[in-house]
């Protein structure tokens, strides 16, 4: 099947041409099974000196270069002491890296140019597996892909976890990351470990490096501090988690509209245990998983391999970015919001890529084991095909280039900020179809943590996925909306954001909303006195040194800074500083004047 170039966006066939390529993109999503597998984010001019690191989608939020002199890739614990304590007597600067670097945030970058990387990627085994204490102790390396296989194994499971499985268990750690659930002690992986093994900067006694072991009874305070460390304390080495044995679930999409959706998202937590949502709000709709454990003996071989995170054809993912592009360049408003309803009601009708033995899908509910229904990420099925398929969002394709704004709103203040949501909409019901070519807003629960960083309070977590330019000068359609959204979750509620997505504006002064800060800062200080793992970044967000905001000329068009003045946005392209529509505390970039497109 092959495209010609579509008309221009206005005419009647520019709606056929737009239909068919969504189509399209869901034929690839369906249909492509294996893909090159992602580049390794640090690479370097000569051997392994001279190097960068990025992350998996090839910038950062301030698309800043970050360097370092040396990467070293320890195969063992005790290589991992020897490069800790060479750094440490040199006095270098040190940042972990991982296998495939998804932390949007600039957590990999140390400073200047002579520091030195430390990649996990072949820190990745099993330590000790034992099925009757029921824990499952694993180097840090390990992806969660790896570790559900190797917990189901021994007819173990982990209960809850992110929904991509390509993360590490050190990158997990280290930003908090979780899935979804408001049960038992709730949806962050952080809190079924039960002890960490940690290489941390030593003294000339202990040979400049100190392995640390760390557990709730022993030492409860490094513990807390640990479990959520942003890489500052050192890196992890090992972990055990407390495991459960191997149960299945039961899970049933329904579409709804979303007219009591604000009552509904506070409650239907309590009532299913791997409750989310994805909610559209352009379209009034809401998609609910009802998503319960069940026995083990109940019959059903189901699997969730979620369709966007399937490998696709190269050639079809860049007509999809060229289409968004092109949307954007003639502010095109109505096709973004016709591909956002095909691919919402595609992705619906194809029940997002569950099937109920492995192949096809026959109806709901799809019950199936733990391990084969939490997480997926076929993208990385990795066979080198020259890049003919990747993963949607690789930087070495014309692919997806997005933000991501991720936050937990107090669940007591939920209905009032769904609310605030539905009164933008109103204003203008075509304002948010952009996050719908994304899929929609993905909200999962989560719950405190005892972790000094962790989530402070029971809390509905709204994950935000929208288009971002190639041209951090270039203005987006309808990205008022978006920043006011952004600011009143934030300033208005209160919300935590998420420490690996975000823009920088999230993290101006958030260490202040967490009450164990101090805790936190005081076993920082124990741990690595000279800061040797800290960067300009962890200090900033941290509140150690400066602001994690950016003022300059365009500066809030990617939310490096809220803006203050018209030249934060684009005046020359007709956006202005202005006033919330519903928050009038917040200041967006508005679009006040018809400017032609050249």
């Amino acid at each position: 099947m092959a495209f010609t170039s579509p008309p221009l966006y206005g005419s009647q066939n520019a709606r056929f041409w737009r239909s068919l390529i969504w189509l399209y993109y869901i034929f690839t999503l369906v249909h492509t099974a294996v893909s090159t597998p992602p580049e390794d984010p640090v690479k370097c001019v000569s051997g392994n000196t001279n190097c960068t690191v990025t992350n998996s989608y090839g910038a950062f939020p301030d698309r800043s270069t970050c360097l370092a002199a040396n990467v070293a890739y320890p195969k063992t614990e005790a290589e991992l002491v020897s490069v800790v304590a060479a750094a440490t007597q040199a006095g270098r600067k040190m940042r972990v890296t991982t296998r495939y670097s998804h932390s949007i945030t600039k957590l990999v970058c140390t400073d200047g140019t002579d520091g030195l990387f430390i990649s996990t990627k072949f820190l990745n085994h099993t330590v000790q597996a034992d099925a009757t204490a029921m824990t499952l102790t694993v180097e840090s390396g390990m992806t969660l892909r790896q570790l559900i296989a190797e917990a189901a194994k021994i007819g173990l499971a982990l209960p809850y976890a992110p929904y991509w499985w390509g993360l590490t268990i050190g990158g997990m750690m280290g930003t908090g990351a979780h899935g979804s659930s408001l049960w038992g002690k709730g949806s962050a992986v952080h809190d079924y470990v039960t002890e960490i093994r940690m290489v941390s900067p030593g003294s000339v006694n202990d040979g400049f490096a100190k392995i640390r072991v760390l557990s709730e009874t022993t030492t409860p305070n490094e513990f807390k501090a640990a479990k959520v460390s942003l890489g500052v304390l050192g890196v992890i080495s090992q972990v055990t988690f407390k495991l459960q044995p191997m149960f299945k679930r039961s899970l049933t999409y329904t579409m709804r509209n979303d007219s009591d959706f604000e009552d509904q998202a506070v409650t239907f937590g309590e009532k299913h245990e791997f409750a989310d949502f994805i909610w559209l709000p352009s379209q009034g709709k809401v998609v609910y998983r009802r998503d319960d454990r069940v026995p083990f003996n109940t019959s059903g071989n189901g699997l969730f391999d979620f369709l966007p995170f399937r490998s696709q054809l190269s050639a079809a993912i860049a007509i999809i970015r060229s289409s968004e592009e092109t949307q954007e360049r003639f502010r095109d408003a109505n096709g973004k919001c016709v591909g956002a309803t095909i691919i919402s009601s595609t992705l619906f009708a194809t029940s997002y890529g569950l099937t109920n033995n492995g192949i096809i899908f026959t109806g709901y509910p799809v019950v199936g084991s733990q391990n084969r229904m939490m997480s997926s990420g076929s993208c990385l099925d990795s066979l080198q095909d020259g890049l003919i398929t990747a993963c949607a969002w690789d930087s070495r394709i014309k692919g997806e280039f997005f933000h991501q704004t991720t936050f937990s709103v107090p669940l007591t203040q939920v209905k009032s900020f769904i609310k605030d949501i539905k009164s933008l909409v109103k204003i203008e019901s075509k304002s948010l179809c952009g996050l719908e070519l994304h899929y929609g807003i993905l909200m999962r629960y989560v719950t405190s943590s005892p972790a000094y960083l962790g989530k402070e309070i029971e809390a509905l977590d709204f994950d935000i996925t929208y288009y971002r330019s190639k041209d951090p000068l270039t203005p987006r359609l309808y990205e008022d909306f978006i920043e006011e959204i952004e600011q009143i979750a934030l300033f208005k509620y209160n919300a935590l954001p998420h420490w690996g997505k975000n823009r920088n504006l999230a993290f101006d002064g958030v260490i202040r909303k967490y009450n164990n800060a101090p805790a936190f800062l005081k076993v920082k200080e124990v741990y690595d006195p000279k800061g040797l793992f800290s960067s300009e970044w962890t200090d900033q967000i941290l509140g150690i040194k400066g602001n994690a905001t950016i003022v300059k000329d365009g500066c809030a068009l990617e939310g490096l800074c809220i803006c203050s003045k018209d030249a934060h946005c684009a005046p020359a392209k007709g956006y202005m500083c202005r006033p919330g529509k519903v928050y009038k505390e917040a200041r967006v970039c508005t679009r006040v004047t018809a400017i032609s497109v050249i």
